[in-house]
């Protein structure tokens, strides 16, 4: 049965698509907007690899943000189909949030996101993010920069990490997605699957504990969920890696690394389903797994054709 904000009336929904240069902060503002983590957040960049959508409600609206890729200078064929899903997000959303590193500036990265906005026909906005972090002149100044660089119906500026200036951008967002019904149940905070998203949390952990390039050659998936007598849940991943030497980087030093990667992933998936988990971690060779079509598909992402 749907519920009575479903129905029409006065209420409004709409995607809000959030893009940027990698590490301008998207899934940190993602997780802030929504009150909950859906997306994972990591120091290194180019985390976020796929379309994660994070629902909320403020007021009669309810505001379906998409975390995009970062949008950066592509070198590999999964570099190219980060990009290109970032860009159809923005294509496709009602809104778009244009997110700009306050303290890096209009770099080359941002320059070049800005000089291709005029190909996107949703309203844009500009959020200035880590202001915290900024001097107020720099911030006007790169405010003022930006919209003579492109076009924006607004400008927030904001420090997704510390909650500062979010309610204000959730607030107008809210009145300016479309009228129309909500697409979501009111509680619900991610179209994910939550097998998709404990996944993501056990990658998240590969990226804090290996600070080489690994990670950028790594996918998880969940191979087994299942529900155990008493409430507790089972689950099975495999990290696939390309190389041999990958995966011993992985296991660690008698088999420490998949330790911390396992338990750090557990205690995280554990709160989020609130229930015990076992989580049992894999680590397997698939060479070549970055030129699978098939594994593009897994992760939501085209495969682009060279």
């Amino acid at each position: 049965m749907a519920d009575a904000h479903t129905q029409g009336g006065d209420t409004r929904c709409g995607f809000v698509a959030l893009i940027g240069a990698p590490n301008a902060g998207k899934s940190t503002l993602l997780n802030a907007l929504v009150g909950s983590k859906v997306s994972i957040i990591s120091h290194k960049v180019q985390t976020t690899r796929m379309l994660i959508r994070g629902i909320t409600v403020e007021g009669q609206a309810q505001l379906i943000f998409v975390d995009t890729p970062g949008i950066f200078s592509p070198r590999r064929r999964l570099d190219r189909a980060m990009v290109t899903t970032a860009w159809s997000g923005a294509h496709e959303a009602d809104l778009v949030g244009v997110l700009v590193d306050a303290r890096k500036g209009l770099d080359e990265e941002t320059e070049g996101i800005l000089g291709r906005l005029g190909d996107v026909k949703a309203p844009k906005l500009l959020i200035l993010n880590k202001i915290d972090v900024v001097a107020k002149e720099t911030l006007l100044t790169l405010a003022r920069t930006s919209n003579e660089t492109a076009r924006f119906e607004a400008t927030f500026m904001i420090s997704a990490l510390k909650g500062d200036g979010v309610a204000d951008l959730k607030a107008w967002l809210a009145q300016r997605v479309p009228p129309g019904p909500w697409l979501y149940p009111p509680d619900q905070m991610s179209d994910a699957p939550i097998r998709q998203l404990a996944a993501e949390i056990t990658r998240e952990k590969l990226f804090e504990r290996l600070h080489q390039e690994l990670p950028y050659h790594s996918t998880v998936e969940t191979e087994v969920w299942k529900e155990l007598r008493g409430g507790d849940i089972r689950i099975e991943q495999t990290i696939y890696v390309e190389r041999e030497s990958q995966r011993k980087i992985v296991l660690g030093k008698g088999g420490q690394s998949i330790k911390a990667i396992g338990e750090a992933a557990r205690k995280e998936i554990a709160g989020i389903v609130e229930a015990k988990v076992h989580l049992f971690l894999f680590v397997k060779v698939r060479e070549g797994w970055g030129e699978d079509p098939e594994r593009y598909r897994a992760m939501g992402l085209e495969f682009p054709k060279d």
